[in-house]
């Protein structure tokens, strides 16, 4: 995905490109070291970019990662400072998605390119289905998102905030029938020795431990409660991806016009 992310946006070596929402930056170190660019990553959480750094620097890659605190929804750099920008599912936590946009946008040089990954909401989702409006609900509680937008949406707001779409579409597998493809939602399944605590005894045991810890002060009041609330979002994330109401990567390609 890193190095697809690097041809679809035409980097060249010694651009400067700009990681919307980072996180600890292995997308980041990925494209940097494929493309021989300089890549700066926004984040807002200052342990986030602590961890980061390190991981940069294990990697001799400081050079040519870096990183800026800061908000993706007021970027605080100069108008035209990138070559090309791109999100890894980070842009679906924007309270507004078409203001995210567009302020991506501003920091493009004209004709740079912005390439992203969105959770999304697709066609199959009804919104007048019961079923469809809970797992909407769980996932956006579990995950810490605003509002899920149709894939539509995402299309009309990068078009909005006055990118010219060139691709966009949904690259997650949803056939859970084919035996011969890895459904994204299938290491949420608990299912092999890897995914032991995504199981029903690995959870059981989670929640249990968590319980237990709460009564003896060892775990802050609540913690069960919210062990509970990222459970009911795994569950829907599973059920939506069952179902083929939601997908977690819906691409898009976006250029800044000249």
């Amino acid at each position: 995905i890193n190095a697809e992310y690097g041809l679809r946006l035409q980097l060249e070596p010694g651009q400067r490109v700009l990681d919307v929402g980072c996180g600890v930056g292995g997308p980041m170190r990925a494209i940097a070291r494929f493309s021989e660019t300089n890549v700066v990553g926004i984040n807002n959480n200052a342990y986030q970019i602590k961890r980061g750094e390190a991981h940069n620097a294990r990697a001799r890659l400081s050079e040519q990662c870096s990183f800026l605190k800061g908000d993706f929804m007021s970027i605080p750099v100069a108008p035209a400072s990138f070559d090309a920008a791109f999100a890894f599912e980070a842009t679906c936590h924007a309270p507004d998605n078409v203001a995210c946009y567009a302020e991506v946008r501003r920091t493009l040089k004209p004709g740079g390119r912005f390439a992203g990954y969105e959770w999304c909401l697709t066609d199959l989702y009804d919104p007048q289905n019961e079923t469809h409006q809970r797992i909407k609900k769980n996932i956006e509680l579990g995950n810490g998102l605003p509002d899920i937008r149709t894939t539509k949406q995402v299309d009309d707001a990068l078009i909005a905030a006055g990118f010219e779409l060139i691709e966009a579409k949904d690259v997650a597998p949803i056939d859970a029938s084919d035996k011969d493809s890895l459904t994204w939602y299938q290491p949420l399944e608990g299912g092999g020795l890897s995914n032991v605590r995504s199981s029903i005894v690995g959870r059981w045991v989670t929640h249990t431990s968590l319980g237990l810890m709460e009564k003896v002060g060892a775990a802050p009041v609540g913690a069960q409660a919210v062990s509970e609330m990222l459970q009911a979002g795994a569950d829907s994330l599973i059920e939506g991806g069952r179902l083929g109401i939601f997908t977690p990567m819906y691409f898009f390609l976006a250029r800044n016009p000249e």
